[in-house]
């Protein structure tokens, strides 16, 4: 199932801010309802709005609206998931190779034509995550049933199909070599507990929901094999911004000797971003963790190189703070 695609001249997705109590498809009709859907989170996930970010794209060119103005508003709908600026880069590079300025229709059909490429190809990436990441932590932790922890939401909600980091929970759980799964919770949005652990439920995966900051208890008892996490954008250095939280677990898992493992499509990697230093990080509305009170909202964090184990894209394995300076070639893998 993909979480995005079009239908039609407009946008279908599932409105991740619905579940788990109820399934509920949008069918979006303009660029601004999309914008809309990708701030409040109906569709979040970095290759999801990857898709989404072309999409929009596509649906300015079938309303014949113009193209620049859409991607602008596309693009700062959220400023750290690099994947959604990338999305609406191709769909408009495509758009501009095909046509010229006044061929209205070919724009737009070179545009909806990328896109629908996009989204397959990031459905075919994460297969392969999937299928990479299981082979690393076997080759690491042995072919046994593992205990898992992961952080927000990395499956085919968020990630058009499959997923990333939930993408090789899953793949590993086809093979009989996942024992549980810990979801963080996720605060204050509670992806895992709310998307996370519906997948995991959906697939059949023995899991438990653990409090954020229960985690790094758990990773200091020996509870978890493996860290498994998504990322929104990767630097040049392999620093890597993902959601809020995400950075201590790591340090827990340093501490305790786990492999901390990041999964992410190539698409998530930026080279002209050298470092995290450099990532812009999205800070929310205030309402979102307190009622009354003052509060700092940060979407995401950074973890620093040095404390990820691997990082797990469809072409390569590679160790952190080589990113920009590696072919993506079999050599690369540890």
């Amino acid at each position: 199932m993909r979480c995005i695609d079009w239908d039609d001249g407009a946008v279908r997705l599932i409105d991740q801010t619905r579940l788990p109590a109820a399934a509920v498809w949008l069918r979006l009709s303009t660029v601004d309802d999309l914008v809309a859907a990708i701030r409040r989170l109906a569709v979040r996930g970095a290759p999801a709005l990857g898709a989404a970010g072309a999409l929009g794209v596509a649906l300015a060119g079938h309303r014949g609206e113009d193209l620049g103005t859409a991607a602008a508003a596309l693009r700062a709908a959220r400023p750290t998931a690099v994947n959604l600026g990338w999305g609406v880069d191709r769909a408009l590079r495509a758009a501009g190779a095909a046509a010229g300025p006044g061929d209205r229709a070919g724009r737009a059909a070179a545009a909806l034509a990328e896109a629908t490429a996009i989204i397959a190809e990031e459905a075919a990436n994460c297969r392969a995550i999937g299928t990479r990441g299981a082979d690393l932590l076997v080759r690491r932790l042995g072919a046994r049933p593992l205990r898992l922890l992961t952080h927000c939401n990395t499956g085919w909600l968020g990630c058009v199909e499959w997923g990333t980091a939930l993408g090789i929970v899953r793949t590993l759980h086809q093979r009989g070599l996942v024992r549980r799964v810990y979801a963080d919770e996720t605060r204050p949005l509670l992806q895992g507990t709310r998307l996370t652990a519906y997948e995991l439920a959906e697939m059949g995966v023995e899991h438990r929901v653990l409090a954020d900051s229960a985690a790094a208890s758990v990773l200091a008892r020996g509870g978890a094999d493996a860290v498994l996490v998504g990322a929104d954008r990767i630097a040049a250095n392999g620093d890597v911004a993902n959601k809020i939280g995400t950075y201590p677990l790591a340090l827990a898992a340093a501490r305790a000797g786990v492999p901390f493992v990041v999964a992410a499509p190539e698409s998530t990697v930026d080279a002209a971003t050298p470092t995290g230093a450099d990532i812009p990080i999205e800070h929310r509305d205030a309402a979102e963790v307190t009622v009354d009170a003052p509060a700092e909202n940060p979407a995401f964090d950074v973890t620093p190189y040095d404390l990820v184990t691997a990082i797990v894209t469809e072409r390569r394995t590679i160790q952190p703070g080589t990113i920009a300076r590696t072919e993506p070639t079999e050599r690369t893998q540890p």
